[in-house]
């Protein structure tokens, strides 16, 4: 299964107009049932459609291991994935979408969800970056993303060691790129404390608690984080840096994991 695909579309250019084939991402929708119980719908990219689940029901609060999965069957055709646990659950929807206020340490933390304030992690992480190493790993995560050059209607995110990129994902949509992250390190048993988050988007209240289940110190981004965002990274003791530009960015919360 592709998740480009080519449409003949009408362009503007050099004050003409004229017919042209262009590359656009796909939009699948996947429904995942666990125990054969209905539980969501993500509409996604249409690849590492494992991973998305594993690391999606992960984020979830679902499971903490690969080991509670008894089997994953795909149906890419009819956009179905079952899921069987070595355990019963029966999912309570109303969990997933409450409004609530948490707290954590004496500081006030504000989640959306029920299941972020039961998974989100504080960092402990004793990671540290070079200004260059921040400027070298969006770099290396932007020429990796061939599918955004494609088309430009995908999101990328990268697992990282301050050395390297050590795997990449794309998605049409943020979260799904964050949680095939998240499902491979569970799948590989990749252990995240001392990895980076390198992510092509704004970094939202959203986005940083989603690398806070993941389990990282530091997120890098080329774009800017909401105050939202900043608030939750200052309380989860975790590394902010936006606005990832040519050699220059911005530190926006625990500035001593960058080391000039």
């Amino acid at each position: 299964m592709g998740i480009t695909t080519e449409i003949e579309i009408i362009k503007y250019q050099n004050s003409e107009l004229k017919k042209v084939t262009d590359t656009v991402a796909e939009e699948f929708p996947l429904t995942v049932y666990i125990n054969d119980i209905e539980f969501a719908t993500l509409v996604c990219s249409p690849e590492y459609l494992e991973n998305l689940v594993t690391g999606f029901l992960a984020s979830e609060g679902v499971i903490t291991s690969k080991k509670e999965i008894l089997s994953v069957n795909l149906d890419d055709s009819g956009g179905f994935c079952h899921v069987k646990l070595h355990r019963d659950i029966q999912p309570d929807h109303f969990q997933y979408t409450k409004r609530i206020l948490g707290s954590c340490c004496g500081k006030s933390r504000q989640f959306y969800f029920q299941s972020d304030a039961d998974t989100a992690k504080v960092s402990m992480t004793k990671q540290t970056l070079s200004p260059e190493q921040c400027i070298a790993l969006m770099k290396e995560m932007q020429e990796t993303s061939t599918i955004f050059k494609e088309t430009g209607g995908i999101h990328n995110a990268s697992i990282a060691s301050p050395e390297k990129t050590l795997v990449h994902r794309g998605d049409i949509g943020r979260h799904n790129a964050l949680d095939k992250l998240y499902g491979h390190c569970i799948s590989e048993n990749i252990t995240v404390r001392d990895k980076i988050l390198v992510f092509s988007g704004r970094i939202s209240s959203e986005v940083l608690t989603k690398a806070a289940k993941i389990g990282v110190g530091i997120i890098l981004s080329k774009s800017a984080p909401t105050d939202l965002a900043i608030k939750l990274a200052h309380d989860l003791n975790i590394t902010a840096v936006g606005f990832i530009r040519g050699s220059s960015f911005n530190v926006y919360t625990h500035p001593f994991r960058i080391k000039g």
